[in-house]
């Protein structure tokens, strides 16, 4: 009787509980893990075959037979003790009544934790199930931070849950098998987890277009034969020539995944013959120097596709992964894809992260799946301290398709972006305050707009400025999900600041005029009514105040004690505009005001006041909310430019529009837009957005436009 048998032998009830995976994995644990460990394993197994017992799969099998088939999965990956305890009790807190403190105490806080991050958030209450997910998957990640092991639970018990997906109906199948291609397939990618990888996306593939599946598969099934021919006669050729050259090296003929297929006739919009006759091999030798002398062989025996070479090499991929890509044209022109690696290469290839599970050892080496996925999860940190839980989900999923480029610093570091990325991207790769605080960029010396995208093997500079700040409209063209996430944040803490300062302007405004003020207030009567009122903070008052959220006629009369029985009695605030308010002061684009304009102001709840002119046809709206009405007026001498609105009535002739926006270049103004707002037979009508100082440089312009040979007629336009 075998080691495995006999511990079978002394656990009662095993075969009973339907679970015919744990022989097989005690003797895959055995050829790797002391005896003292292995017990640990039989005791999460009885531990979690109690906890278990009488719970069915759907498929029927008792339910212990899941977690074992988890761990066995994670054997096959030669993962420690603690981890393949953890994927045994990985369900007992979710599904059990069984305490994660109980776990605790009787495996220890280590493996407790790795349970905890792989459970989900039953327990808690969410709007909605898409907010349950992203808040699951939130956490799920954030524990990965702190142990990736947690995240390697996960993908084998998705693994395991998509290989049992056939018990589920239709609906379902569809629903998991997206969530696996869109997230969980592409983590096991960026973690370098090859095999895992290939077996989640073929499996979501076939759950998500079944058709598609079948098609590709027959298709596959019914070329075989003769590939199978094709394969072994070129792989006698390159191992031939492995053996003339003294090198010592393995030939893998490789076959191709469903999905790789099925994405290659996506991207390429190439019919499925002309994917599937596409060969590859890998060729495994003992040290970097080998390889490089293999593709020179290999080159030398078929000629190399130009433009097809990838040195994976001497420039990892994100997740660590190392190889040299050659495409060749084979026999009859079919072309042949070339992997060549070391051994070492290969296994980090198949098992990325799990190629060594010591995940808390100080190796620093930059090539390392380690290390760079630790670079990986500490942008996650930043990315997941800033916005919503779903907010956080659709920023890593940007994160995890990096289609890549190389660029490089002006000291000469590679720095790995995906493609698409903009010179914003790289500001933010280098430093949040970098990001936050650049105002140009320089790509090979050149300077370049922020929105430029970047390239292969640019050399990339970004110029900063101490005063600085991010632009709103850089969210529309940056790619990464770090950038996205720094500049939201960014706009969410000035837009928090610029209301708490608009707010208590307004409070003091509106205290004045009662004959009084914030001091006179005091500290007590001020934390008297932020009681009353359920408000932790005098800042949070002031950011409601600020954001419309809260009237500051009303808040002055509660804070001195006078009663108000009708809103409409409360006397309106009052508010000096000097345009640099920022984000809560916002400028009516239905009548585009500027200074020397009558104004008011009027509070809209969530995005502060919004400035009309006096004349706007858009007031007739508000005149049912009287008490959110402002007073307002321009500060003098005011510094900055306005945007504002006019319509320009024109002859039909070539040439006219560039003429009109010359003139107003002329006269002192940006034109920020333009368009034909109405066209007949002889004239049209043309309307500009364009930057003024005030009503007395309109004037200046408008005159200017009017004096035109074929201009017939200009006006300000207001709603």
């Amino acid at each position: 009787m075998d080691y495995a048998a006999s511990i079978l032998s002394r656990l009662p009830g095993a075969a009973s509980r339907g679970d015919h995976g744990l022989r097989q994995l005690l003797s895959e644990l055995r050829a790797y893990l002391p005896s003292d460990q292995l017990q640990q394993i039989i005791n999460a197994y009885r531990f979690g075959a109690r906890a278990h017992e009488g719970q069915k799969r759907r498929s029927g099998e008792a339910y212990i037979s899941h977690p074992v088939a988890v761990a066995r999965i994670l054997a096959d990956m030669r993962m420690d003790a603690q981890a393949i305890a953890a994927a045994i009790l990985h369900d007992v807190v979710e599904d059990t009544p069984t305490a994660l403190q109980d776990l605790e105490n009787e495996f220890g806080a280590e493996v407790a934790a790795l349970v905890d991050g792989v459970s989900k958030l039953d327990q808690m209450h969410f709007t909605n199930r898409a907010e349950a997910q992203a808040e699951s998957f939130r956490k799920m990640m954030l524990a990965m931070i702190g142990d990736i092991r947690v995240i390697l639970v996960k993908l084998a018990d998705r693994l395991h849950n998509m290989r049992t997906l056939d018990a589920m109906p239709r609906e379902k199948q569809s629903r998991i098998a997206r969530e696996t291609l869109e997230i969980y397939a592409p983590i096991a990618n960026r973690l370098g987890i090859n095999r895992l990888k290939i077996d989640l996306e073929d499996l979501g593939f076939r759950y998500l277009h079944p058709y598609r599946y079948r098609v590709i598969e027959r298709t596959l099934r019914r070329s075989k034969g003769n590939q199978r021919q094709i394969v072994r006669t070129i792989s006698s050729r390159f191992e031939q020539a492995l053996t003339d050259n003294d090198i010592e090296g393995a030939v893998i003929g490789r076959e191709k995944h469903l999905y790789s297929i099925y994405k290659k006739m996506l991207q390429k919009k190439r019919p499925l013959n002309d994917i599937v006759d596409v060969y590859g091999f890998r060729i495994v030798v003992n040290d970097v120097n080998a390889c490089y002398r293999v593709l020179g062989i290999v080159h030398g025996l078929y000629k190399p596709m130009p433009g097809r070479f990838k040195d994976y090499v001497a420039i990892p991929r994100l997740n660590g992964y190392q190889s040299l890509h050659t495409t060749l044209f084979g026999p009859k022109g079919l072309p042949l894809e070339v992997q060549i690696r070391t051994t070492q290469m290969d296994r980090v290839a198949e098992s990325g992260v799990a190629a060594h599970w010591q995940y808390k050892a100080d190796d620093q080496t930059t090539g390392t799946p380690q290390r760079r996925a630790r670079e990986w999860l500490s942008r996650l940190v930043e990315i997941q301290q800033q916005g919503s839980s779903e907010e956080f989900l659709e920023n890593v999923k940007v994160d995890l398709f990096p289609d890549k480029i190389y660029v490089f610093t002006p000291q000469g570091d590679i720095l790995p972006m995906p493609k698409g990325a903009t010179a914003v991207d790289f500001a933010y790769a280098v430093h949040t305050d970098i990001g936050n605080h650049c105002v140009a960029a320089k790509i090979d010396r050149n300077l370049v707009p922020l929105r430029t995208q970047l390239e292969n093997s640019q050399t990339v500079e970004i110029i900063t400025a101490s005063n600085a700040k991010p632009n709103p409209n850089w969210v529309t063209f940056v790619s990464t999900a770090k950038a996205r996430a720094a500049i939201r944040q960014y706009m969410k803490q000035m837009r928090s600041s610029e209301s708490r300062d608009l707010g208590k302007r307004l409070l003091d405004r509106s205290l004045k005029d009662l004959d009084s003020s914030l001091r006179k207030v005091g500290k007590r009567r001020m934390r008297e009514a932020l009681d009353e009122l359920g408000i932790e903070t005098s800042e949070n008052l002031f950011e409601q105040l600020g954001l419309g959220e809260r009237l500051a006629p009303l808040t002055a009369r509660f804070l001195l004690g006078l009663q108000v029985e009708n809103q409409e009695e409360a006397p309106a605030a009052s508010l000096t505009i000097a345009g640099t308010e920022g984000l809560v002061v916002t400028y009516g684009k239905c009548c585009y005001p500027i200074p020397g304009d009558d104004i008011m102001g009027y509070l809209s709840s969530g995005r502060g006041i919004v400035i009309h002119r006096n004349n706007c046809g858009n007031l007739s709206n508000f005149r049912k909310h009287p008490e959110k009405w402002i007073t307002v007026s321009w500060e003098k001498d005011l510094e900055r430019e306005f945007s504002t609105q006019i319509r320009v009535g024109t002859i039909n002739r070539t040439g006219v529009l560039a003429e009109v926006a010359a003139n107003i270049a002329d006269a002192g103004s940006n034109i920020e837009q333009v368009a034909v707002a109405d066209r007949h037979e002889d004239s049209s009508d043309l309307t500009f957005v364009i930057l003024v100082k005030d009503r007395i440089h309109l004037a200046k312009i408008m005159r200017s436009v009017r004096n035109m040979q074929n201009v017939l007629r200009v006006s300000r336009d207001c709603a």
